[in-house]
């Protein structure tokens, strides 16, 4: 089905601060390129599953229709789809923000 896909601040901003710890932090341009990389890929890829992704185990989220994907290893997107729309909303370290 084709969605338009909406990133919502939220999720940008996430991505941008992720990245930002990448090159300052870790200090590794690789690795904040290939995060970026693998975000874009997952953008592209999205709405060819998105329907059949899981839903999110968080009751919150679950009630509200979010499912999940996991990108670049640890890193997970929650997004919610309302028709034909696409919102790319909430993106996580899974170690530090939530448990599934």
């Amino acid at each position: 089905m084709d969605y338009k896909i909406i990133l919502m601040q939220n999720a940008e901003n996430d991505c941008d601060s992720f990245i930002t710890y990448l090159l300052f932090k870790k200090k590794s341009e690789q690795a904040a390129i290939s995060l970026l990389n693998d975000f874009e890929a997952t953008k592209v890829s999205l709405p060819n599953v998105a329907r059949s992704i899981k839903i999110c185990d968080n009751p919150k989220l679950r009630e509200l229709g979010y499912r999940r994907i996991n990108f670049f290893l640890i890193y997970i997107l929650c997004f919610i789809v309302l028709r034909t729309i696409l919102f790319m909303d909430i993106t996580f370290v899974v170690e530090r923000n939530y448990i599934w």
